[in-house]
């Protein structure tokens, strides 16, 4: 009952994600980002053990195929997962186990893969990657907030969201934005509105860290 995307900014370098569902807390269970080298989803009966492995392969210059087909040979259960990977070329690759319950779906684009389960319409991924694609020279976060309100236009769940999140990686080890609704009646809304209250000092908040005598 999960619909996210992943997806990287070829003009910048970032990373990013975003992932919603019907259940609370998706924003600490689900997605996982490594500036400079990629970003993972762990989604449906989820194991929160497999993204942060998926980092560490992709650090080790696993390609996203090979990180995913790695895991998937390591993980006993894994046909209760579904998995998404993005490396640092933006090359793309999921799985979805046999015991995911349908409609799922999976959809590669340029720097992009979306994954879904339990939703509505196997069009949900395939709508997000459009959306994702559609201006890439808008900012990131805001590519990726429009793929999941295209998701949700798309079909969504079967029963209502409630909780969403936004993670984006640039250049430091610490995430360039980190935002995350939860027991909320319109969560992607909530995500989107919060996002334009954090964007005005997300680079404010970068420098505090890195260079605050600058201030």
């Amino acid at each position: 009952m999960t619909f996210s995307i992943l997806g990287r900014c070829a003009r910048t370098g970032m990373f990013g994600l975003v992932v919603t569902t019907s259940s609370p807390a998706v924003g600490s269970r689900c997605g996982y980002v490594a500036a400079g080298v990629g970003a993972a989803l762990t989604q449906n009966r989820t194991d929160p053990r497999l993204g942060p492995l998926a980092i560490d392969l992709l650090k080790r210059d696993y390609t996203a195929k090979q990180a995913i087909a790695a895991i998937v040979a390591a993980t006993p259960y894994h046909r209760w997962r579904q998995l998404a990977c993005i490396d640092r070329l933006g090359e793309t690759a999921a799985f979805t186990g046999a015991s995911v319950k349908p409609e799922h779906n999976e959809a590669h684009g340029l720097n992009c893969v979306s994954i879904a389960n339990i939703v509505r319409s196997t069009e949900v991924p395939e709508a997000m990657v459009r959306a994702f694609e559609n201006d890439q020279s808008a900012p990131l976060p805001i590519r990726l907030l429009e793929a999941l309100e295209a998701g949700e236009r798309a079909g969504s769940e079967f029963v209502p969201l409630v909780s969403a999140a936004l993670l984006v990686s640039h250049e430091h080890a610490f995430p360039y934005v980190d935002l995350r609704v939860d027991s909320d009646a319109q969560p992607i809304a909530r995500l989107r509105a919060l996002w334009q209250e954090y964007q005005p000092m997300a680079d404010l908040y970068v420098t505090r860290a890195i260079d605050p005598d600058s201030l």
